[in-house]
């Protein structure tokens, strides 16, 4: 079975310039994160420098995916244009290679009212799915204005991924300050914050009767759920509250999709099979801002019990669900 990988970043001199001209209030602090190493050298190289590191892993397809914040926190006329233009540069990239790249589509969430056509557009040319984050600005994935969007995504088949973000601006005041700036910024994102904005985002579509008014909705949640696997029992009392069909661990083991994102942990391995089921894991690297190697992705993948769990894992449920022939 082929090796997918469907967290894999991606991004543009012209995206990075924009969101570096946002004012300081509109800012989002963890693009630092782009510039760290090598990282961003990395993200614009969608050619012979990306295919040249997915052969050194061993992995056969990459799904590429715009790095956050992607247009996110852009006024809605920079939102759309930018969206538009990354989504035709990616589909180049995956015109180039066709057997090595696939594409989630970027989407201007600024305006909700130009999401869905230009998720259509970009389904119809080939993306397997969509990347977006669980707020733009204060208005939650949740919202009715996004409601559409959920609607399309079913429709077409098409999943949504919904990738962590730094928490606003407020909340990292009130959560996270006072520990020196690199600190408080590092425990609002990748050490804490990121995962539980990307996991709140899941339980408010899950409570908001997003899954019940479209059951055929599939999401993805990276880095082996955003932590919501390690609470589902808590979570469950949501449903009755809620007035939900079904409860919390149900929709997660029927609608949710379960990413390792380079976390390449076998007690993670472990407990995610615990509380749900392995046609419900995919493999993927987060590239470039986790850098596994050949060696390291093949000790894991043994780490599952048979050679259908593992071809599963590897790639059979990614083909499954994003519709990518291999």
């Amino acid at each position: 079975m082929p090796l997918i990988g469907i967290e894999e970043h991606w991004t543009t001199p012209e995206l990075k310039a924009a969101l570096e001209s946002l004012p300081p209030e509109l800012r989002d602090d963890s693009l630092a994160f782009n510039e760290r190493g090598d990282h961003l050298a990395r993200l614009e190289d969608v050619g012979d420098g990306r295919i040249a590191a997915m052969d050194e892993q061993g992995i056969d397809v990459q799904v590429l995916s715009v790095a956050p914040p992607a247009t996110g926190p852009l006024p809605p006329a920079d939102a759309r244009r930018l969206a538009r233009d990354l989504n035709d540069l990616a589909a180049e990239a995956v015109a180039r290679h066709p057997t090595r790249l696939r594409a989630l589509a970027t989407l201007p969430m600024a305006d909700p009212q130009a999401v869905s056509g230009e998720f259509e557009r970009a389904s119809a040319a080939g993306f397997v799915g969509a990347m977006v984050y669980g707020r733009t600005g204060d208005v939650p994935l949740d919202d009715a204005r996004y409601d559409d969007l959920l609607a399309t995504a079913a429709r077409l088949g098409r999943p949504l991924f919904i990738h962590p973000q730094i928490p606003t601006r407020e909340v990292r005041a009130a959560q996270y300050g006072g520990l020196g700036d690199l600190t408080g910024l590092a425990l609002s994102t990748f050490a804490w914050g990121w995962h539980l904005e990307a996991a709140t985002a899941a339980l408010r579509l899950i409570a908001s009767g997003a899954f019940d008014r479209h059951p055929e909705l599939q999401i993805v949640l990276g880095h082996w759920g955003e932590l919501l696997l390690f609470w589902l029992s808590r979570a469950d009392g949501l449903s009755g509250l809620a007035g939900l069909d079904r409860t919390v661990s149900e929709y997660v083991r029927q609608n949710v999709h379960i990413t390792a994102s380079g976390m390449f942990e076998p007690a993670l391995l472990r407990h995610a099979l615990e509380v749900t089921t392995i046609d419900r894991l995919l493999f993927s690297t987060d590239y470039p801002f986790q850098h596994p190697t050949g060696d390291e992705v093949q000790a894991f993948l043994a780490e599952f019990a048979t050679d259908a769990d593992r071809d599963a894992f590897a790639g059979g449920n990614a083909a499954r669900l994003f519709g990518i022939d291999v």
